[in-house]
């Protein structure tokens, strides 16, 4: 079997892209269906923003931190919170509205604020510290090394590859 469904989250031997993508199309349809709540003038834009991020980004972030994430799927990940906040602000493509003015217009609804990408990043650093604290079968298949080499070409990269750009710590030693 190439992939298949595991509690919600798509398995595959492709990587995390599929989950990824998986998980983008779950939280847009979600986005969709909330578009009354996006329409209402009675609702402030603080109440919106706050009901996108528990109700969509929830979704998205689902079994996040099993994810390797590669330039491209940071960049989607981007372009998905982007798309989300430009619903909620009613801008269109059309409008040539830049997504630093976007960010800047979301700031000044509620203030400084983690930026999707950001909680992917510290999900997935607060699961390998979870899991590198504790002394069992979990850590050594974490930590564990398969003897051989990698396969020629490009190499893939890996879940430990994150975390070793992101912390510049020795993967096993942090």
């Amino acid at each position: 079997v190439t992939s298949f469904k595991y509690l919600g989250s798509v398995i595959t031997d492709e990587g995390s892209k599929p989950e990824l993508l998986c998980r983008i199309a779950l939280a847009t349809a979600a986005l969709t269906r909330l578009k009354p709540i996006w329409i209402d003038k009675s609702i402030s834009l603080s109440s919106k923003i706050r009901l996108m991020r528990s109700l969509v980004t929830s979704i998205f972030l689902y079994a996040c931190e099993s994810r390797t994430l590669t330039a491209e799927l940071q960049r989607r990940i981007q372009a998905m919170e982007m798309r989300c906040y430009r619903k909620i602000l009613h801008i269109s493509y059309k409008d040539h509205v830049t997504n630093e003015e976007v960010c800047a217009k979301i700031q000044q609804a509620i203030g400084p604020h983690e930026d999707l990408l950001m909680i992917v990043k510290r999900c997935k650093l607060q699961g390998y510290g979870h899991v590198s604290r504790l002394s069992g079968l979990a850590k050594t298949i974490l930590q564990g090394t398969v003897k051989g080499g990698r396969r020629q070409g490009g190499q893939r990269k890996r879940w430990e590859d994150n975390i070793r750009e992101w912390t510049g710590l020795e993967f096993g030693k942090s």
